[in-house]
């Protein structure tokens, strides 16, 4: 009995249980994760690491989207089908026959899965009717997975890649572990060759603890307590609270979905090196953009150089002539579609139109700001990078409000009580009743505005000393990040996309 038991308890922990799914940040990860390590190193031939990482890679997939796991493998079948036959198409009609199809079918099944229940919602309240949401699986990652597909599609299309043969290595693409949930969107040239050439360094383990280490921190420490012990509050009923505090909400806020997002990618990329991948970076200081379309040039970076290679370039090409005009429009709709891209609700798509408006304004005013900045003799200069920086963190903190917040009223609560009722005198109150939030806000802005050579030389500490210290470092990262966790561990936030 002792043992059906036990038996009973370990296989409650790896089924689906989709009010507890699996996160790089839960203890059953890392230990399954150490499991994988050994299966690596043992069996380090090439072909043998791919079908232990497919084997890993749909048991993690599985637990965070159970029976969903047949639309991966399906997805993952018809894409490298169309991609064969697309690649061996001669005539260029049948190519692009073949492409509209791939498109169709991978837009068709992100569309069923993730937006029907919106479609349909939106028509009801359009006809003023009840609406009860259909009872649909959205599968994990298939905001990714589906961009993926979609980028091997076009570069057959385009001829800069040839396809794989093997499906095994085109599945793992799909399928792995360490980028499904969310990101980076890796392309397959570089992926399947790392595939197939398995080589871990010294220096890749070096680095991977350290960026390990760095997204526990940032997740755990960071994210997960400022979030849910003030920026949750004043999300969840602003006029409880003076204008003040809805501010530094939305600071907090900025703060949570930077160091919850780049924390997962440090993680991903992390025990990705450990594996032999390198993936694409995703994040390089956001916040230090003196523009927004810099900020898309640092924020989510896979996503950026997908959204510019395969949407706004084709946009801006077939609008040319119409110059600033066609500009503008690629625009707007490419960042109208990321947003809708990021989630199924109306928050997402203003979220996105924002973002395009401000580019769409900051091309419309380049010339005539050029001039002023000119004319008062502050090109180049330190004061004008500054104020850059501080314009644009805020109007993308205005915007991250679309993006958090659960309904329009919400946001117009906040925005009502930072113009009526923003009583500055309360915030000598605050930091005096959140000191670990104060902190924490601190301490965050601080590491991410601080000298990249500061960050730098904290990596090159931990790149040189002995894999014994640096193993002691990773076990005290996550000692020390879980004194910070909740009872229960919380998502990722680009999990829902």
């Amino acid at each position: 009995m002792f043992h059906y038991i036990e038996l009973t308890k370990v296989w409650s922990l790896l089924e689906y249980d989709k009010f507890n799914p699996l996160y790089f940040s839960s203890s059953l990860f890392l230990f399954l994760f150490l499991g994988l390590l050994f299966a690596i190193t043992v069996f380090s031939n090439s072909r043998a690491r791919v079908y232990i990482l497919l084997l890993f890679s749909a048991f993690f997939f599985y637990k965070n989207s159970g029976t969903a796991l047949y639309v991966l493998v399906l997805s993952s079948l018809l894409n490298f089908g169309v991609g064969y036959v697309l690649h061996n198409a001669k005539a260029e009609g049948m190519r692009k026959l073949y492409l509209w199809i791939g498109i169709i079918l991978n837009l068709a099944a992100l569309g069923y899965y993730k937006y029907t229940n919106f479609f349909l919602r939106t028509v009801a309240d359009f006809q003023g009717k009840e609406f009860e949401a259909l009872d649909i699986l959205v599968p994990l990652g298939i905001s990714f997975f589906t961009f993926k597909a979609l980028s091997y599609l076009f570069d057959i299309y385009y001829e800069t890649y040839t396809p794989t043969r093997n499906f095994a290595d085109f599945l793992l693409y799909m399928a792995y572990f360490g980028n499904i949930s969310a990101g980076p969107i890796d392309r397959a040239p570089a992926f399947i060759e790392q595939a197939r050439n398995y080589s871990v360094t010294r220096e890749d383990i070096s680095r991977g603890v350290f960026l390990i280490i760095l997204g526990l921190i940032k997740k755990n420490v960071i994210a997960d307590y400022i979030g849910l012990n003030y920026v949750d509050r004043i999300f969840d009923d602003p006029l409880r609270y003076t204008g003040v505090e809805n501010l530094i909400g939305i600071y907090g806020y900025a703060l949570q979905i930077y160091c919850d997002f780049s924390g997962y990618t440090d993680m991903a990329l992390g025990v990705s090196l450990l594996l032999g991948f390198k993936l694409m970076e995703n994040f390089n200081y956001p916040y230090k953009a003196k523009s927004v379309a810099e900020f898309w040039r640092r924020w989510h970076m896979s996503l950026s150089a997908w959204l510019l290679e395969y949407l706004f370039t084709p946009l801006q090409m077939g609008m040319r002539n119409m110059r600033m005009l066609g500009n503008a429009l690629a625009l707007l709709i490419t960042f109208i579609l990321c947003g809708l891209w990021h989630g199924p609700s109306w928050n997402f798509v203003i979220w996105g139109g924002l973002h395009g408006l401000f580019m769409v304004v900051g091309i419309v005013t380049n010339k005539p700001r050029t001039a002023i900045i000119k004319k008062l003799n502050l090109t180049n200069s330190k004061f004008l990078g500054f104020f850059r920086i501080l314009f644009t963190f805020h109007l993308v903190a205005f915007a991250w409000v679309f993006f958090r917040a659960h309904d329009l009223k919400i946001i117009a609560d906040m925005y009502s009580q930072m113009v009526n009722f923003f009583k500055p005198g309360v915030f000598p109150q605050f930091l005096q009743s959140y000191q670990m939030i104060s902190v924490l806000i601190g301490i965050g802005y601080l590491l991410h505005f601080m000298p990249e050579k500061l960050s730098a030389a904290a990596y090159k500490v931990v790149g040189k000393a002995p894999l014994i210290v640096q193993a002691f470092l990773l076990a005290f990262a996550i000692w020390f990040s879980w004194q910070f966790m909740a009872a229960d561990i919380q998502p990722f936030i680009y999990f829902q996309f």
